[in-house]
């Protein structure tokens, strides 16, 4: 029997989409789930929810809950990772706060900029202790991150950890569906192709019966992005300005860019709808709106649930019948596109199937947009090197070339700001020498 265990457990909605998925799925009947969170009562939860479930769809797969980490990781061929070290309060406030006095804004702040350098800074040596037990108890076993900042925490469990990591995000499923779906026009038949860096990977091709869809894209776009105010303003102006569509929402990429939030021009904020500080906003509605949310999902004796396209249940399924299926992951570009360096972590189409997870080929991306991916890649991989060095030279370094930091402040302030990050975050950070 399989063994599947999930990290961060107490993410109680997310493990019902992807282990709720699992139990729906036929092939993975008989699987053991492994459930371990840090957080006792959130764990609890998640058990009561899953046995909810197990009743409704008379699934066969075994569910227990661990306090210990490493006996949760024993023996398991599957682990899946959902942690937020550090959680909103006080980590998320802290990456929001701190750089607000300097004058810098964010929207998300959970990949690059200055809120993602921290949030790599505080999970990556967490992850590493989760390759050090599976090296000992499951060193085979292939790790699902789900976890952000996703490529360089992939890149850090691939290149540091030891451990087979294929990092999955929801932005690549939901890119043409809602794309076309926005500008009224029919996803049924469509093909596409896409390619990049996770949250910035590239619509490279779209056609329906080899018609090119993007000259009918681009026209409906730039009629909506001139007759109302929407969600999606930052990502047509890039696709208008560099004549393609990024996978992630503009109130992720409005911080990927030097372009958009702005001290200098106010003005932007307003005509391209950024939302600022809206990681924080969805944080706290989370929270307060947890305790109705729990009666739902907790106490439903009578609890229900639907296949998700969450890729998890499918890699597993894939894998252990042999049935090939598709996804997009985050791999290590081990020259699958040309022109963004081998030590960076892509995120390109993979073949699933008993082999397991793997990449396809990609060539060079369009020179453009490879070098707005090698302007995030370069914050990556210094958040990476700092990480691992534990030196705070390279924080200095990941944060001065963060394509948004360096365009608001100068070097002296964006140096200050990182001290007082690393001041601020206290023991939630390693020591940086």
């Amino acid at each position: 029997m399989s063994k599947v265990t999930f990290i961060g457990a107490g993410s109680t909605v997310f493990a019902k989409n992807i282990l709720g998925d699992i139990m729906l799925t036929p092939a993975l009947q008989g699987l053991e789930i492994a459930l371990f969170d840090i957080d006792p009562v959130r764990l609890q939860d998640s058990e009561q929810m899953l046995q909810n479930l197990k009743r409704t769809s008379g699934s066969t797969c075994s569910i227990k809950s661990y306090s210990n980490r490493k006996e949760a990781l024993r023996g398991a061929k599957y682990v899946v990772n959902a942690i937020q070290v550090g959680g909103y309060d006080p980590c998320t406030i802290t990456d929001f706060e701190v750089p607000k006095k300097y004058g810098l804004r964010q929207t998300i702040a959970d990949t690059v900029g200055i809120g993602g350098i921290f949030r790599n800074l505080r999970t990556i040596p967490v992850m590493l202790d989760f390759a050090n037990d599976m090296q000992e108890v499951c060193p085979d076993a292939l790790f699902l991150n789900y976890t952000n900042p996703m490529a360089a925490l992939t890149n850090a469990m691939n290149t540091y950890g030891g451990i087979k990591t294929v990092g999955l995000c929801h932005s690549v499923q939901a890119c043409v569906p809602e794309l076309l779906r926005h500008l009224g026009m029919e996803s049924d038949g469509v093909k596409w192709h896409i390619a990049g860096i996770n949250h910035m990977a590239w619509l490279l091709e779209i056609s329906k019966d080899g018609v090119d869809l993007y000259p009918e894209i681009k026209e409906r776009a730039m009629k909506r992005q001139q007759s109302e105010k929407h969600h999606d303003m930052v990502r047509y102006e890039l696709m208008f300005k560099f004549g393609y569509y990024v996978t992630e929402s503009s109130e992720h990429n409005a911080e990927y860019h030097p372009y958009f939030i702005k001290s200098a021009y106010p003005e932007l904020i307003d005509r391209y709808n950024i939302p600022l500080d809206e990681y924080p906003r969805r944080c706290v509605n989370q929270i307060n709106g947890w305790a109705e949310m729990r009666e739902s999902l907790v106490n439903d004796k009578a609890l229900q649930h639907t296949r998700s396209h969450e890729y998890a249940s499918y890699i597993l399924e894939a894998i252990e019948t042999d049935n090939p299926f598709r996804i997009h992951g985050n791999v290590m570009n081990t020259g699958l596109i040309t022109n963004l360096p081998t030590e960076a972590c892509v995120e390109v189409a993979c073949l699933v199937d008993r082999n397991g997870v793997t990449p396809t080929h990609v060539g060079n991306l369009p020179p453009q947009l490879a070098a707005l991916n090698r302007t995030n890649i370069n914050t990556q991989l210094l958040t990476v090197e700092a990480a691992i060095t534990r030196k705070r030279e390279h924080i200095y370094h990941a944060a001065m070339l963060d394509p948004h930091t360096s365009a608001e402040l100068p070097l002296d302030q964006i140096i200050a700001l990182c001290d007082d990050l690393i001041e601020a975050h206290g023991s939630w950070l390693p020591a940086y020498r």
